[in-house]
């Protein structure tokens, strides 16, 4: 829904930040008094995030891109046969692991969305992604992830700590990443990159 993306958008542009928000298709108006660019397909995603790379200080990738597409693209509707339809998919790009990969002195902030085995699974996206921290929630827990607004996170980082929020709405959570962010600046930890 981009709910989440937006939040943090809208919280960063009020706390006096430039702000660029790629953002794919939803149904949300973009944030005032932010820089915005839409795109539709995860490589047309890549492109835009990694033309803007150079002018960023921190970079904050909420968006759920799909981890493949199809492998090919048709012009028309696929009509409907008796027989079975297979679908070739392709892997897309790594956005985030692209950006760590070029992180220098930025502050890179990664999510994770997972259905099962939430610690797991979103301290090995950390670990294997060279993100400075990343924001996990659980899709499965009622009033997180998509279509609310409000959400349940835990803040997972590169040195090892575990801070969990309660139930709060999405605006309130983009403070505290905000915050989180604030307090790498002002320490100088900073992740090295990849």
């Amino acid at each position: 829904s981009g709910t989440m993306g937006y939040a943090l958008a809208l919280a960063a542009r009020r706390r006096g930040a430039a702000v660029t928000l790629v953002s794919g298709p939803t149904a949300l108006p973009a944030p005032p008094g932010v820089q915005f660019v839409p795109v539709v397909t995860a490589l047309e995603m890549r492109d835009a995030v990694l033309a803007r790379l150079e002018k960023a200080t921190v970079v904050i990738k909420a968006a759920a891109v799909a981890d493949y597409r199809p492998a090919v693209r048709q012009a028309a509707k696929i009509k409907k046969s008796a027989g079975p339809l297979n679908l070739a998919l392709e892997r897309n790009p790594d956005i985030l692991a692209e950006i760590a990969r070029r992180k220098g002195s930025r502050i890179v902030v990664g999510f994770a969305m997972e259905s099962e085995d939430l610690l797991e699974n979103a301290r090995a996206k950390l670990m294997g992604k060279g993100a400075d921290f990343i924001v996990a929630n659980d899709l499965t827990q009622t009033g997180a992830g998509f279509g609310t607004d409000t959400n349940i996170v835990r803040i997972l980082d590169w040195e090892g700590g575990d801070e969990r929020l309660p139930l709060l709405g999405k605006l309130e959570v983009a403070g505290v990443i905000l915050d989180r962010v604030k307090q790498i600046r002002g320490t100088g930890r900073i992740r090295d990159g990849r």
